[in-house]
Protein backbone atom coordinates (compact mmCIF):
# COMPACT_ATOMS: atom_id res chain seq x y z
CA UNK A 1 0.00 0.00 0.00
CA UNK A 2 1.45 3.24 -1.12
CA UNK A 3 0.45 6.79 -1.56
CA UNK A 4 0.04 6.53 -5.06
CA UNK A 5 -2.51 3.26 -4.22
CA UNK A 6 -4.78 5.60 -2.59
CA UNK A 7 -4.45 8.60 -5.36
CA UNK A 8 -5.71 5.84 -7.65
CA UNK A 9 -7.89 4.35 -5.62
CA UNK A 10 -9.35 8.18 -4.86
CA UNK A 11 -10.09 8.94 -8.41
CA UNK A 12 -11.94 5.68 -8.52
CA UNK A 13 -14.42 7.02 -6.13
CA UNK A 14 -12.75 5.73 -3.04
CA UNK A 15 -14.20 8.19 0.12
CA UNK A 16 -12.25 5.30 3.04
CA UNK A 17 -9.13 3.76 2.79
CA UNK A 18 -8.05 1.40 5.38
CA UNK A 19 -4.88 -0.33 6.41
CA UNK A 20 -4.42 -3.71 7.74
CA UNK A 21 -1.42 -6.73 6.43
CA UNK A 22 0.68 -3.51 5.08
CA UNK A 23 0.53 -1.86 9.05
CA UNK A 24 1.69 -5.41 9.95
CA UNK A 25 4.26 -6.11 7.91
CA UNK A 26 5.27 -2.63 9.01
CA UNK A 27 5.63 -3.99 12.51
CA UNK A 28 7.66 -6.84 11.04
CA UNK A 29 5.23 -9.50 9.60
CA UNK A 30 6.89 -11.53 7.17
CA UNK A 31 3.60 -12.87 5.36
CA UNK A 32 4.60 -16.80 7.05
CA UNK A 33 0.84 -17.54 7.24
CA UNK A 34 1.04 -19.22 10.66
CA UNK A 35 -1.03 -16.75 12.56
CA UNK A 36 -3.24 -19.45 14.01
CA UNK A 37 -0.25 -22.05 15.16
CA UNK A 38 1.48 -19.45 17.80
CA UNK A 39 4.30 -20.45 15.81
CA UNK A 40 4.99 -16.38 14.18
CA UNK A 41 8.75 -16.45 14.15
CA UNK A 42 8.71 -12.86 14.71
CA UNK A 43 6.04 -12.80 17.96
CA UNK A 44 3.54 -10.82 15.89
CA UNK A 45 1.19 -13.13 16.12
CA UNK A 46 1.79 -15.35 19.01
CA UNK A 47 1.63 -16.17 23.13
CA UNK A 48 4.71 -17.40 23.02
CA UNK A 49 7.18 -15.88 25.26
CA UNK A 50 10.36 -16.80 23.39
CA UNK A 51 8.77 -16.11 19.80
CA UNK A 52 7.54 -13.04 21.58
CA UNK A 53 11.18 -12.04 21.94
CA UNK A 54 11.51 -11.63 18.35
CA UNK A 55 9.24 -8.84 17.63
CA UNK A 56 10.89 -5.66 16.75
CA UNK A 57 8.42 -4.00 15.67
CA UNK A 58 7.58 0.02 17.38
CA UNK A 59 4.68 2.57 16.87
CA UNK A 60 7.40 4.70 15.58
CA UNK A 61 7.80 2.89 12.61
CA UNK A 62 4.18 2.78 11.42
CA UNK A 63 3.92 6.03 12.42
CA UNK A 64 7.25 6.76 10.30
CA UNK A 65 5.29 4.95 7.32
CA UNK A 66 1.85 6.57 7.41
CA UNK A 67 4.14 10.23 6.98
CA UNK A 68 5.56 8.43 3.88
CA UNK A 69 2.34 7.26 2.67
CA UNK A 70 0.80 11.12 3.27
CA UNK A 71 3.92 12.82 1.42
CA UNK A 72 3.48 10.56 -1.42
CA UNK A 73 -0.34 11.72 -1.51
CA UNK A 74 0.35 15.50 -1.10
CA UNK A 75 2.92 15.26 -3.96
CA UNK A 76 0.21 13.58 -6.49
CA UNK A 77 -2.31 15.75 -5.53
CA UNK A 78 0.36 18.61 -6.24
CA UNK A 79 0.87 17.58 -9.63
CA UNK A 80 -2.38 17.07 -10.02
CA UNK A 81 -3.32 20.55 -9.39
CA UNK A 82 -6.12 19.17 -6.25
CA UNK A 83 -5.76 21.00 -2.68
CA UNK A 84 -8.02 18.34 -1.01
CA UNK A 85 -8.20 14.91 -1.43
CA UNK A 86 -12.72 15.53 -1.49
CA UNK A 87 -11.71 17.18 -4.70
CA UNK A 88 -10.23 13.96 -6.03
CA UNK A 89 -13.23 11.75 -5.22
CA UNK A 90 -14.34 9.75 -8.07
CA UNK A 91 -12.04 12.24 -10.71
CA UNK A 92 -11.58 9.35 -13.49
CA UNK A 93 -10.50 11.64 -16.18
CA UNK A 94 -7.69 12.34 -14.12
CA UNK A 95 -6.62 8.64 -15.25
CA UNK A 96 -4.27 6.91 -17.83
CA UNK A 97 -4.32 3.33 -19.06
CA UNK A 98 -1.13 2.05 -18.56
CA UNK A 99 1.66 0.20 -20.68
CA UNK A 100 0.07 -2.47 -18.92
CA UNK A 101 -2.67 -3.09 -21.20
CA UNK A 102 -0.85 -3.39 -24.07
CA UNK A 103 0.31 -6.64 -23.17
CA UNK A 104 -1.02 -9.66 -24.29
CA UNK A 105 -2.56 -10.57 -21.37
CA UNK A 106 -4.26 -7.42 -20.37
CA UNK A 107 -5.63 -7.16 -24.62
CA UNK A 108 -9.18 -8.55 -24.02
CA UNK A 109 -10.05 -5.72 -21.34
CA UNK A 110 -12.08 -3.13 -21.58
CA UNK A 111 -11.45 -0.64 -18.67
CA UNK A 112 -13.76 2.01 -20.36
CA UNK A 113 -17.03 1.23 -18.13
CA UNK A 114 -14.98 2.13 -14.77
CA UNK A 115 -12.98 5.24 -16.26
CA UNK A 116 -16.87 6.30 -17.32
CA UNK A 117 -17.42 9.94 -16.18
CA UNK A 118 -20.60 11.13 -16.27
CA UNK A 119 -21.39 14.84 -16.89
CA UNK A 120 -22.91 16.54 -14.06
CA UNK A 121 -24.27 19.60 -12.99
CA UNK A 122 -22.25 21.97 -10.68
CA UNK A 123 -25.40 21.50 -8.07
CA UNK A 124 -24.46 17.69 -7.92
CA UNK A 125 -21.77 16.41 -5.78
CA UNK A 126 -19.43 13.82 -5.82
CA UNK A 127 -18.34 12.54 -2.55
CA UNK A 128 -20.41 11.49 0.86
CA UNK A 129 -24.06 12.71 -0.87
CA UNK A 130 -26.30 9.97 0.84
CA UNK A 131 -25.59 9.16 4.92
CA UNK A 132 -25.39 5.73 5.71
CA UNK A 133 -29.47 4.48 6.07
CA UNK A 134 -29.34 1.12 8.53
CA UNK A 135 -33.10 1.36 8.74
CA UNK A 136 -33.48 0.92 12.85
CA UNK A 137 -36.60 2.42 12.79
CA UNK A 138 -37.97 -0.39 11.11
CA UNK A 139 -36.56 -2.85 13.05
CA UNK A 140 -38.40 -5.82 14.92
CA UNK A 141 -36.70 -4.43 18.16
CA UNK A 142 -37.86 -0.95 17.32
CA UNK A 143 -41.42 -1.62 16.00
CA UNK A 144 -42.53 -3.94 18.56
CA UNK A 145 -40.05 -5.31 21.03
CA UNK A 146 -39.02 -2.15 23.02
CA UNK A 147 -42.91 -1.60 23.76
CA UNK A 148 -43.54 -4.92 24.84
CA UNK A 149 -40.06 -5.11 27.14
CA UNK A 150 -40.84 -1.50 28.74
CA UNK A 151 -41.71 -3.05 31.87
CA UNK A 152 -38.99 -5.68 32.63
CA UNK A 153 -36.81 -2.35 31.21
CA UNK A 154 -38.09 0.13 33.30
CA UNK A 155 -39.25 -1.72 36.76
CA UNK A 156 -37.69 -5.03 36.53
CA UNK A 157 -40.85 -7.24 35.72
CA UNK A 158 -40.92 -10.06 33.89
CA UNK A 159 -42.17 -10.06 30.26
CA UNK A 160 -42.94 -13.09 28.07
CA UNK A 161 -44.23 -12.51 24.27
CA UNK A 162 -44.36 -14.92 21.67
CA UNK A 163 -44.35 -13.23 17.89
CA UNK A 164 -43.87 -14.06 14.60
CA UNK A 165 -40.33 -13.26 12.39
CA UNK A 166 -38.93 -13.75 9.20
CA UNK A 167 -35.64 -13.27 7.44
CA UNK A 168 -35.22 -9.71 6.93
CA UNK A 169 -35.72 -9.31 10.78
CA UNK A 170 -31.96 -8.99 11.32
CA UNK A 171 -30.21 -8.37 15.14
CA UNK A 172 -33.56 -9.19 16.70
CA UNK A 173 -33.27 -8.78 20.42
CA UNK A 174 -30.13 -6.67 20.33
CA UNK A 175 -31.27 -3.23 20.68
CA UNK A 176 -33.74 -4.63 23.49
CA UNK A 177 -30.42 -5.81 25.05
CA UNK A 178 -28.31 -2.41 25.03
CA UNK A 179 -31.18 -0.85 26.92
CA UNK A 180 -31.12 -3.59 30.06
CA UNK A 181 -27.07 -3.56 29.70
CA UNK A 182 -27.03 0.40 29.74
CA UNK A 183 -30.15 0.34 32.85
CA UNK A 184 -28.41 -2.27 34.60
CA UNK A 185 -24.98 -3.01 34.16
CA UNK A 186 -23.12 -5.60 32.52
CA UNK A 187 -24.77 -8.00 35.00
CA UNK A 188 -28.40 -7.70 33.48
CA UNK A 189 -31.24 -8.61 35.07
CA UNK A 190 -32.43 -12.43 36.87
CA UNK A 191 -32.61 -15.27 34.54
CA UNK A 192 -35.76 -15.07 31.97
CA UNK A 193 -37.13 -11.87 32.94
CA UNK A 194 -37.38 -10.91 29.65
CA UNK A 195 -38.92 -14.34 27.53
CA UNK A 196 -39.45 -13.83 24.07
CA UNK A 197 -40.53 -16.40 22.03
CA UNK A 198 -40.37 -16.46 18.01
CA UNK A 199 -42.16 -18.56 15.28
CA UNK A 200 -40.58 -18.41 11.56
CA UNK A 201 -37.14 -17.96 9.91
CA UNK A 202 -35.03 -15.43 11.48
CA UNK A 203 -32.90 -13.35 10.07
CA UNK A 204 -29.06 -12.55 10.17
CA UNK A 205 -27.42 -12.08 13.76
CA UNK A 206 -30.51 -13.74 15.60
CA UNK A 207 -29.84 -12.43 19.56
CA UNK A 208 -26.38 -10.69 19.48
CA UNK A 209 -24.88 -9.41 22.30
CA UNK A 210 -28.05 -10.16 23.95
CA UNK A 211 -27.17 -9.52 27.85
CA UNK A 212 -28.17 -11.69 31.53
CA UNK A 213 -31.69 -11.79 31.96
CA UNK A 214 -32.90 -12.17 28.26
CA UNK A 215 -34.32 -15.62 26.40
CA UNK A 216 -34.44 -15.58 23.09
CA UNK A 217 -36.77 -18.74 22.10
CA UNK A 218 -37.27 -19.70 18.63
CA UNK A 219 -39.27 -22.03 16.33
CA UNK A 220 -38.29 -22.51 13.68
CA UNK A 221 -34.48 -21.72 11.77
CA UNK A 222 -32.26 -19.06 11.66
CA UNK A 223 -29.61 -17.54 9.56
CA UNK A 224 -26.10 -16.82 9.78
CA UNK A 225 -24.36 -15.42 13.22
CA UNK A 226 -26.81 -16.51 15.63
CA UNK A 227 -25.90 -15.20 19.23
CA UNK A 228 -22.51 -13.47 17.96
CA UNK A 229 -20.92 -11.75 20.85
CA UNK A 230 -23.34 -13.38 23.21
CA UNK A 231 -22.89 -11.56 26.81
CA UNK A 232 -25.16 -13.63 28.95
CA UNK A 233 -28.24 -14.34 27.45
CA UNK A 234 -29.76 -17.79 26.68
CA UNK A 235 -30.53 -18.54 23.04
CA UNK A 236 -33.00 -21.51 22.16
CA UNK A 237 -33.55 -22.78 18.63
CA UNK A 238 -35.62 -25.83 17.28
CA UNK A 239 -37.45 -26.73 14.28
CA UNK A 240 -41.19 -26.52 13.94
CA UNK A 241 -42.93 -28.75 16.18
CA UNK A 242 -45.09 -30.15 13.07
CA UNK A 243 -42.17 -30.51 11.02
CA UNK A 244 -41.60 -34.05 9.33
CA UNK A 245 -38.15 -34.28 9.30
CA UNK A 246 -35.38 -35.40 11.47
CA UNK A 247 -34.18 -32.86 13.90
CA UNK A 248 -30.57 -33.92 13.75
CA UNK A 249 -30.05 -34.51 10.29
CA UNK A 250 -30.57 -31.16 9.21
CA UNK A 251 -29.01 -27.91 9.24
CA UNK A 252 -30.80 -25.73 11.24
CA UNK A 253 -28.94 -22.51 12.24
CA UNK A 254 -26.34 -20.83 9.84
CA UNK A 255 -22.71 -20.27 9.92
CA UNK A 256 -20.72 -18.58 12.64
CA UNK A 257 -23.25 -18.94 15.33
CA UNK A 258 -22.15 -17.46 18.65
CA UNK A 259 -18.53 -16.09 17.43
CA UNK A 260 -16.83 -13.96 19.51
CA UNK A 261 -19.70 -15.28 22.82
CA UNK A 262 -18.37 -14.47 26.03
CA UNK A 263 -21.30 -15.78 28.58
CA UNK A 264 -24.35 -17.10 27.81
CA UNK A 265 -26.01 -20.58 27.11
CA UNK A 266 -27.46 -22.03 23.86
CA UNK A 267 -29.24 -25.28 23.20
CA UNK A 268 -29.82 -25.88 19.29
CA UNK A 269 -31.65 -29.12 18.12
CA UNK A 270 -29.97 -29.72 14.95
CA UNK A 271 -27.17 -29.09 12.96
CA UNK A 272 -24.73 -25.46 13.01
CA UNK A 273 -23.08 -24.70 9.92
CA UNK A 274 -19.64 -23.71 9.75
CA UNK A 275 -17.29 -22.09 11.99
CA UNK A 276 -19.58 -22.83 15.36
CA UNK A 277 -18.76 -21.09 18.43
CA UNK A 278 -15.22 -19.81 16.72
CA UNK A 279 -13.62 -17.67 19.48
CA UNK A 280 -16.16 -18.27 22.16
CA UNK A 281 -14.79 -17.27 25.02
CA UNK A 282 -17.43 -18.59 28.05
CA UNK A 283 -20.66 -19.74 26.36
CA UNK A 284 -21.69 -22.96 27.36
CA UNK A 285 -23.37 -24.85 24.05
CA UNK A 286 -25.29 -27.79 23.14
CA UNK A 287 -25.80 -28.27 19.33
CA UNK A 288 -26.75 -31.51 17.81
CA UNK A 289 -23.99 -31.52 14.77
CA UNK A 290 -22.18 -29.07 12.86
CA UNK A 291 -20.09 -27.62 9.51
CA UNK A 292 -15.91 -27.30 9.55
CA UNK A 293 -14.13 -25.56 11.79
CA UNK A 294 -16.04 -25.63 14.77
CA UNK A 295 -14.35 -24.38 17.56
CA UNK A 296 -12.15 -22.66 16.12
CA UNK A 297 -9.71 -19.92 18.16
CA UNK A 298 -11.87 -21.22 21.23
CA UNK A 299 -10.73 -19.86 24.59
CA UNK A 300 -12.94 -20.40 27.24
CA UNK A 301 -16.70 -22.14 27.48
CA UNK A 302 -18.07 -25.82 27.42
CA UNK A 303 -19.15 -27.30 23.70
CA UNK A 304 -21.14 -30.25 23.55
CA UNK A 305 -21.86 -31.64 20.27
CA UNK A 306 -24.17 -34.73 20.47
CA UNK A 307 -23.50 -35.41 16.59
CA UNK A 308 -20.44 -35.31 13.49
CA UNK A 309 -18.31 -32.52 13.19
CA UNK A 310 -16.86 -31.31 9.94
CA UNK A 311 -13.35 -31.03 8.99
CA UNK A 312 -10.75 -28.92 11.25
CA UNK A 313 -12.34 -28.81 14.68
CA UNK A 314 -10.63 -26.83 17.31
CA UNK A 315 -7.45 -25.56 15.08
CA UNK A 316 -5.97 -22.69 17.14
CA UNK A 317 -8.44 -23.81 20.17
CA UNK A 318 -6.51 -22.47 23.27
CA UNK A 319 -9.28 -22.51 26.02
CA UNK A 320 -12.35 -24.21 27.05
CA UNK A 321 -13.19 -27.98 26.62
CA UNK A 322 -15.72 -29.29 24.09
CA UNK A 323 -17.27 -32.72 24.48
CA UNK A 324 -17.97 -34.56 21.20
CA UNK A 325 -20.27 -37.74 20.93
CA UNK A 326 -18.14 -39.58 18.56
CA UNK A 327 -20.41 -42.82 18.25
CA UNK A 328 -18.71 -43.79 14.61
CA UNK A 329 -15.26 -43.37 15.94
CA UNK A 330 -13.82 -41.04 13.37
CA UNK A 331 -13.80 -37.75 14.79
CA UNK A 332 -10.35 -38.34 15.86
CA UNK A 333 -9.87 -37.63 11.53
CA UNK A 334 -11.97 -34.35 11.50
CA UNK A 335 -10.18 -32.92 14.62
CA UNK A 336 -7.29 -30.41 14.21
CA UNK A 337 -5.02 -32.05 16.52
CA UNK A 338 -2.09 -29.08 17.06
CA UNK A 339 -3.10 -27.40 19.78
CA UNK A 340 -5.32 -30.02 21.65
CA UNK A 341 -5.63 -33.37 23.10
CA UNK A 342 -8.24 -35.72 22.58
CA UNK A 343 -9.10 -37.74 25.93
CA UNK A 344 -12.00 -39.63 27.74
CA UNK A 345 -15.06 -38.58 29.53
CA UNK A 346 -13.99 -39.69 33.15
CA UNK A 347 -13.55 -36.87 35.86
CA UNK A 348 -16.59 -37.21 38.11
CA UNK A 349 -17.41 -33.14 38.15
CA UNK A 350 -17.23 -33.06 34.46
CA UNK A 351 -19.42 -35.67 33.37
CA UNK A 352 -21.97 -33.92 35.74
CA UNK A 353 -21.51 -30.74 34.17
CA UNK A 354 -22.28 -32.42 30.22
CA UNK A 355 -24.88 -34.45 31.99
CA UNK A 356 -26.56 -30.89 33.18
CA UNK A 357 -26.22 -29.36 30.01
CA UNK A 358 -27.85 -32.11 28.27
CA UNK A 359 -30.78 -32.36 30.20
CA UNK A 360 -31.57 -28.55 29.65
CA UNK A 361 -30.97 -29.49 26.22
CA UNK A 362 -33.66 -32.26 26.00
CA UNK A 363 -36.10 -29.82 28.41
CA UNK A 364 -35.71 -26.72 26.59
CA UNK A 365 -35.76 -28.23 23.22
CA UNK A 366 -37.48 -31.44 24.02
CA UNK A 367 -34.85 -33.43 21.43
CA UNK A 368 -34.77 -36.73 20.74
CA UNK A 369 -31.33 -36.97 20.54
CA UNK A 370 -30.85 -35.95 23.97
CA UNK A 371 -33.54 -38.20 25.67
CA UNK A 372 -31.76 -40.81 23.98
CA UNK A 373 -28.54 -40.42 25.58
CA UNK A 374 -29.73 -39.86 29.19
CA UNK A 375 -31.93 -42.96 28.41
CA UNK A 376 -28.96 -44.83 27.99
CA UNK A 377 -26.33 -42.86 29.35
CA UNK A 378 -23.47 -45.06 30.91
CA UNK A 379 -24.14 -47.13 27.67
CA UNK A 380 -22.93 -43.59 25.69
CA UNK A 381 -20.49 -41.96 28.07
CA UNK A 382 -17.55 -44.07 26.67
CA UNK A 383 -18.34 -42.71 22.86
CA UNK A 384 -18.04 -39.01 24.71
CA UNK A 385 -14.21 -36.81 23.48
CA UNK A 386 -12.62 -34.62 25.86
CA UNK A 387 -11.46 -31.99 23.76
CA UNK A 388 -9.06 -29.99 25.76
CA UNK A 389 -5.84 -27.35 24.74
CA UNK A 390 -2.54 -28.52 25.66
CA UNK A 391 -2.05 -25.10 27.11
CA UNK A 392 -5.05 -24.83 28.94
CA UNK A 393 -4.80 -28.26 30.63
CA UNK A 394 -1.40 -27.72 31.53
CA UNK A 395 -2.82 -24.43 33.07
CA UNK A 396 -5.80 -26.14 35.16
CA UNK A 397 -2.98 -28.71 36.32
CA UNK A 398 -0.63 -25.88 37.69
CA UNK A 399 -3.95 -24.14 39.26
CA UNK A 400 -4.59 -27.57 40.89
CA UNK A 401 -1.00 -27.89 42.28
CA UNK A 402 -1.09 -24.23 43.78
CA UNK A 403 -4.30 -24.91 45.48
CA UNK A 404 -2.60 -27.90 47.25
CA UNK A 405 0.55 -25.99 48.27
CA UNK A 406 -2.18 -24.05 50.17
CA UNK A 407 -2.91 -20.62 47.63
CA UNK A 408 -6.34 -19.87 46.65
CA UNK A 409 -8.71 -17.99 44.28
CA UNK A 410 -6.31 -15.73 42.34
CA UNK A 411 -3.58 -16.20 44.21
CA UNK A 412 -3.46 -19.85 42.81
CA UNK A 413 -4.27 -18.54 39.11
CA UNK A 414 -1.49 -16.09 39.49
CA UNK A 415 1.26 -18.97 40.97
CA UNK A 416 0.42 -21.39 38.11
CA UNK A 417 1.03 -18.18 35.46
CA UNK A 418 4.46 -18.02 37.19
CA UNK A 419 4.54 -21.90 36.64
CA UNK A 420 3.17 -22.06 33.38
CA UNK A 421 5.33 -19.20 31.73
CA UNK A 422 8.52 -21.23 32.55
CA UNK A 423 7.25 -24.52 31.64
CA UNK A 424 9.78 -25.73 28.38
CA UNK A 425 6.94 -28.32 26.90
CA UNK A 426 4.84 -25.01 26.18
CA UNK A 427 7.82 -22.82 24.68
CA UNK A 428 7.95 -25.90 23.19
CA UNK A 429 4.59 -25.87 21.36
CA UNK A 430 3.93 -29.60 23.22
Amino acid sequence: MTGRDLAIAALLGAEEYAFGTAALVVLGCVMMRVCQLDTCPVGVATQNPELRKNFQGKPEHLVNYMHFIAQEMREIMAELGFRSVNEMIGRTDKLEVGEAMTRWKATALDLTPLLYQPTLSENVGSYCQVEQDHALDQALDRQQLMDLCRPALEKGEKVEARLPICNINRVVGTMVGHQVTERYGVNGLPEDTISLEFTGSAGQSFGAFVPPGMTLELEGDANDYVGKGLSGGKIIVYPPREASFVAEDNIIIGNVAFYGATAGEAYIRGIAGERFCVRNSGVKAVVEGLGDHGCEYMTGGRVVVLGETGRNFAAGMSGGIAYVLDQSGEFARHCNQDMVLLEDLVDKQEITEVRNMIENHAVYTDSSVAKRILQNWNAMLPSFVRVIPKDYKRMLEAIERACQAGYCGDEAIMAAFEENKGDLSRIGGN
